[in-house]
């Protein structure tokens, strides 16, 4: 038995083996872009540390991406065969990876919660519960998760203190704390200035209180710390270029795109060409910047070429209707039909993700579908009943906007001033600022009176 860096016991004989695992870990918590290579070494060190199968597993499912699920079981098969006597809280891990690969997220969340209480310092539970139930669309277990772990940290634990800071950060922001968030997540960055997950905690801050020009001095300061990092660098620059749109930029918007966040030559997108969070980034800022009269060029092809691979696979929610803006957009119709199709398949299964791909991805994905097809009325008609419940898709209040500005450009086009001032003091609930000082939505304002 050996021990890691926060103290817990590792069923392994190997002094290389919790080494690695220590850096496998740190390389988690800092977004690391080399994490393959660590969880290599790690297994390479101990190929029978049933953990770092776990892992494994866990890391594979990260990926939100159905056609990786396999190659998960069989770290999952792995890991209980080399975890028949390991410690209760390793076995529990690997209770956790068997629920979420069947798509029972309740249960996973609920394991790693078992977990922390015994072990509030098993930063890997506390990170993927943070993770899972900020995809799920629950900041307040976000936050009462971190409320309950923080005692166990200080500042004397140095940068791993700082990643709870930044959780702490971020939770308190999606709960709409965002007097309590700010100072946690700079002092993350104090601790470490290359913390992504601090950076971007902050950059949210300060987009739900409309302080651009210091969200953009904020993303510039720090960019240089972001090198080794994974694809959150692109979610932060597509921060930097939300703030560009809403100053009016929109050209800075588009070279922001072509070189940061959707960079086509970049060795980031060429190796993951189809990452959620950089569809996310991209067909959210294509469709704002449309409702804006902005020509695109042809830059949702590629987008639709990828949604096109991706039809059936439902594992990320708040994904799927953005796959859907692209297909569209695209004029590929009938490849959007078949994806909703897939969409009202999964919605049939078991698991977590079945009825909320039901009840939200499928009308909204509907609603966009009759949108471009000039149906507006059809798209308002279909899209609200799940206004109330679509923040169960995932996403922050600055991703989920985007649903809303769906729903505001079919009110607009239907010209419907009862749906309009539902959706904008729907957002004006939210932010800190009046939604006409927010560019995407004046002309709904405007129209409905507020």
């Amino acid at each position: 038995m050996r021990h890691d860096a926060q103290g817990l016991v590792l069923s392994t004989a190997s002094d290389a083996a919790a080494a690695a695992y220590d850096h496998l870990v740190n390389g988690y918590l800092k977004y690391r872009l080399d994490l393959p290579q660590r969880l290599k070494a790690l297994l390479e060190a101990d190929p029978e540390f049933g953990l770092a199968h776990c892992i494994q597993g866990y890391f594979t499912m990260l990926a939100y991406k159905q056609a990786v699920v396999p190659m998960a079981a069989k770290s999952e098969a792995l890991a209980r065969r080399f975890t028949e006597h390991a410690t209760p809280r390793e076995r529990a891990h690997v209770e956790a990876l068997a629920a979420w690969i069947a798509g029972d997220l309740d249960r996973a969340v609920e394991l790693w919660e078992h977990i922390l209480a015994a072990h509030p310092r098993d930063v890997i539970a506390f990170r993927l519960a943070h993770f899972v139930n900020f995809w799920l669309g629950r900041p307040q277990d976000m936050l009462a998760s971190v409320q309950r772990v923080m005692p166990a940290w200080s500042s004397a634990d140095g940068k791993p203190f700082g990643s709870m800071l930044a959780c702490y950060c971020f939770a308190q922001e999606e709960a709409g704390n965002l007097i309590a968030a700010e100072p946690a997540g700079r002092r993350a960055i104090e601790i470490d200035p290359g913390d992504l997950w601090a950076a971007h905690a902050v950059a949210h801050v300060l987009e739900m209180q409309g302080r651009r020009t210091e969200g953009l001095q904020w993303l510039a300061a720090l960019a240089p710390n972001w090198e080794g990092g994974n694809n959150l660098q692109h979610h932060l620059w597509w921060h930097a270029a939300l703030y560009k749109l809403e100053q009016g930029d929109t050209a800075a918007v588009l070279d922001l795109y072509d070189t940061r966040y959707r960079n086509q030559n970049s060795p980031l997108v060429i190796a993951q060409p189809d990452v959620y969070i950089d569809v996310q980034n991209a067909a959210a800022m294509l469709f704002r910047l449309e409702r804006l009269g902005v020509d695109v060029g042809d830059r949702w092809g590629e987008l639709a070429d990828k949604a096109e691979g991706r039809i059936g696979d439902c594992l990320s929610g708040f994904t799927l209707p953005h796959w859907i803006m692209a297909l569209t957009a695209s004029g590929r119709t009938e490849a959007a039909e078949r994806m909703i199709a897939g969409m009202r398949e999964f919605g049939q299964g078991h698991g977590t993700m079945a009825p909320i791909v039901r009840d939200y991805a499928v009308p909204i994905s509907e609603a966009l579908v009759a949108l471009k097809a000039g149906r507006a009325t059809e798209a308002v008609a279909l899209m609200r009943p799940a206004l109330g419940g679509m923040y169960r898709l995932g996403g922050s209040h600055a991703q989920q906007d985007v649903l809303e500005q769906i729903f505001a450009e079919a009110a607009l086009q239907s010209d419907s001033a009862e749906d309009l001032r539902l959706i904008v003091e729907r957002v004006s609930g939210r932010r800190q600022l009046p939604p006409q000082r927010s560019i995407g939505w004046r002309k709904a304002a405007a129209r409905a009176n507020l």
